[in-house]
């Protein structure tokens, strides 16, 4: 057995007495939520002199050091001072930095450095550092529902796809989206891209609106109007003006076309295709996107109720959006001003409807049996606008189509237009304006004014 000789022994003591000891660590953190209070607790071990110790938080890669916090040991009086070098003493240390709400910004690397004197020297510092990193997840704090393309028109004669888009906004991490169909999970086919033509369907060739006969009310079609080789009601209107009496429109019954089965055959269950992308938002959270793409069926889809939830670490519970798909029906026509007079700008607006609908409606106006005051087949538009209206159109009416992917629905309004003491009978033309007899008499009037003057 070998025995160290005097020498070694006198060595190895002078090292020990040259060498400090120290080690740093910094207790691992769980992920944390916006709002919560965190410690940060470095804990260190040594037998040599305190000197100091210094947070930092990094940034920018590491290429950024904030300091958050700094202890110097030569201006405070909490550590006790060891005399006798020669003896090997481990004393545990615990630095702690509490942040008292994190915040977005909070999130990233932290590390903690600690500086005791050399054992051999007062002007050496030996420095040791630990890291670790604090994970700030923060809940969605938005949740929506979409329908993609929209306003889109109703096809009777066409399938055609539908998407429905959830928005989630606010969230970090990227939060789990899922779409449910009547309270039960969706099982959707993950895709890459959007759909295109997907579906097993056979369409038939898509035919104008105007062709079908079941977009005319039956009152209309009584009166020979549509089918029966006769000249509509409206197309020769009086050109007399209305009497003065009460009631200053006319209720026509709306002809309601979503509830029709469509003449294209479902051959087979749809197949849904999903697809969830997200994009980091300069606030440090994430927007989630998930689509929901099917080929639709008005006869089943109408009145389905689909919702969009999401699961996040830092939600206790699933957040949820959720949105039922409606035809319009029942549009609110209200007409200003409610007694119309020649020369009057005419406002025809859809309030609303009878039901909720989603998605938004396509709203078309036309003139039933003429065109519109401009010269227009049709006008798109929750609102029509009828400026300076003349006497011809007395009795006119005047169609609004409100349509969305599951149904279509036709109101019908007459117009009735007053006379205006102010505008004598005969002297407007067909747009309102003055015939051109008067403005000349007018013209003429004002220059034998201006020659009488200069005379």
């Amino acid at each position: 057995m070998r025995t160290m000789s005097p020498l070694c022994l006198l060595l190895w003591d002078l090292l020990d007495v040259a060498l400090a000891y120290l080690t740093v660590s910094i207790e691992p953190l769980p992920p944390v939520v916006v709002g919560d209070a965190v410690t940060l607790k470095c804990n260190f071990k040594t037998d040599g002199k305190m000197r100091e110790i210094v947070w930092y938080r990094v940034t920018d890669g590491g290429t950024i050091k904030q300091k958050i916090f700094t202890f110097d040991a030569m201006f405070s009086t909490n550590f006790s001072h060891m005399e006798n070098y020669r003896k090997r003493e481990d004393l545990v240390y615990q630095s702690t930095v509490r942040l008292p709400e994190v915040r977005i910004s909070d999130n990233g690397p932290y590390e903690c450095h600690v500086g005791i004197y050399d054992r051999a020297t007062r002007e050496k510092v030996v420095l040791a550092s630990g890291n670790v990193f604090l994970n700030v997840m923060a809940p969605p704090t938005s949740i929506s529902v979409l329908a993609a393309d929209t306003p889109a028109p109703f096809s009777r004669y066409q399938a055609q796809n539908f998407t429905l888009v959830c928005v989630v906004s606010g969230g970090k991490p990227a939060p789990l989206v899922y779409f449910k169909r009547d309270g039960e999970p969706i099982e959707a086919t993950p895709l890459p891209e959007p759909p295109v033509g997907t579906g097993n369907w056979a369409p038939r060739n898509l035919l104008h609106r105007d062709l079908d006969d079941t977009k005319v009310p039956k009152s209309l079609t009584d009166e020979g109007e549509v089918g029966a080789g006769q000249a509509p009601a409206t197309l020769d209107p009086p050109r007399g003006l209305a009497a003065e009496r009460d009631p200053v429109t006319e209720t026509i019954p709306e002809t309601v076309v979503s509830r029709e089965f469509p003449r294209w055959v479902h051959v087979a269950e749809p197949i849904y295709y999903f697809r969830h992308t997200h994009a980091p938002v300069s606030d440090g959270t994430v927007e989630a996107r998930a689509t929901l793409t099917w080929t639709l069926n008005p006869q089943i889809d109408n009145e389905a109720l689909f919702s969009c939830e999401v699961k996040h670490p830092a939600l206790s519970m699933p957040m949820q959006s959720e949105v039922t798909l409606v035809a319009p029906k029942g549009p609110k026509i209200t007409m200003t001003p409610t007694r119309a007079r020649v020369g009057d700008t005419v406002r025809i607006l859809v309030q609303g409807f009878q039901n909720e609908v989603f998605p938004e409606p396509l709203f078309t106006w036309t003139r039933v049996g003429s065109r519109l005051l401009d010269g227009s087949t049709e006008h798109d538009g929750k609102e029509l606008v009828l400026e300076r209206v003349p006497a011809e159109l007395n009795g006119s009416m005047y169609r609004c189509t409100a349509q969305n992917p599951l149904g279509s629905t036709d109101t019908h309004t007459r117009l009735i237009v007053f006379e205006n003491p102010n505008i004598p009978r005969g002297t407007e033309d067909s747009n309102g304006s003055l015939t051109g007899h008067c403005g000349f008499r007018l013209v003429l009037a004002l220059t034998l004014t201006v020659i009488l003057e200069l005379t």
